[in-house]
């Protein structure tokens, strides 16, 4: 474990998609491991409810959750913000559990400014009125990593640069850019509307920093990435926001984790059984 943990006011992770085959869960355990944040929100799509029926849940991914826990036990508050991936969650809204909470979306005062946090689904046209071919565009997704996973194994075996198959894919279709442009414009707009200084999302795997302005205003607009391909992050530290990128961390991708730490075994089974509780649609939230 990392002696000397940076320090990290707030961290936003979204789009972990814990459950499916493309998840890095080694990589964002060794960024777990190298920060030690004051308050963590998950912003959506965390485990992958959608696609858990594969029973695809290895250690890996179970470590995640118990870092998470282990957070929890320290008095880190944990903010669940639901989102489409794991969208049954959200019946529990405002569910409690220490330092645990589901919401639906979360408001940040940082500093006398206001974030407004929610995963971004709802901007989603297709989640709206076709669910059924979302749910199937995830399930080419997850085959588009596992072909990518693939290319990059020989790729690598020939001393040739990875490449990102679903990102040259999002970066040459027009309607793709426009759908990321879209998005980013609707959720500031709204924001600027209500008076909010940030607009913090998920959902599109696209971590973004910038500035946009309408006609009312203008507000800073957040997207946390993904930890399927981008493995990003965002941070807010000393009244400053950044996107935080794996890929440049050194410090982090050389870690060595004593895994031998986290026990599994009994925990692993009870997760697995509390899933197919969220899952099975038996549980309803309390009134």
């Amino acid at each position: 474990m990392a002696k000397n943990k940076r320090k990290v006011e707030v961290v936003v992770l979204s789009d972990i998609h814990l459950g499916t085959i493309g998840c890095r869960a080694d990589e964002l355990l060794k960024y777990l491991n190298s920060i030690q944040p004051k308050k963590l929100i998950l912003n959506g799509d965390i485990v992958d409810i959608w696609q858990f029926k594969k029973r695809y849940w290895p250690k890996s991914h179970m470590r995640i959750i118990k870092h998470i826990t282990s957070l929890l036990s320290k008095g880190v508050p944990v903010y669940y913000v639901t989102g489409n991936h794991d969208e049954l969650l959200r019946k529990f809204e405002g569910f409690t559990l220490g330092k645990l909470q589901i919401v639906n979306k979360l408001i940040l005062n940082l500093n006398g400014k206001k974030a407004w946090v929610f995963h971004g689904d709802v901007f989603d046209v297709t989640m709206q009125y076709a669910k059924w071919l979302t749910k199937l565009g995830s399930i080419g997704y997850d085959l588009l990593i596992m072909i990518n996973s693939m290319v990059n194994y020989f790729a690598n075996l020939m001393g040739r640069e990875k490449v990102s198959l679903s990102r040259k894919i999002k970066n040459s279709v027009k309607s793709a850019v426009k759908y990321i442009n879209n998005f980013e414009q609707t959720a500031a707009e709204i924001a600027i509307d209500k008076g909010y200084d940030y607009v913090v999302c998920g959902h599109i795997h696209y971590p973004e920093y910038k500035e946009i302005t309408s006609k009312n205003g203008s507000t800073m607009y957040l997207n946390s990435g993904d930890w399927i391909e981008s493995l990003s992050a965002l941070e807010y530290h000393k009244g400053e926001w950044s996107i935080y990128e794996y890929h440049k961390d050194q410090n982090a991708k050389v870690m060595e984790l004593d895994l031998e730490s986290y026990q599994l075994d009994d925990s692993n089974k009870i997760f697995k059984e509390l899933l197919v509780e969220f899952t099975s649609g038996e549980k309803t939230a309390a009134s």
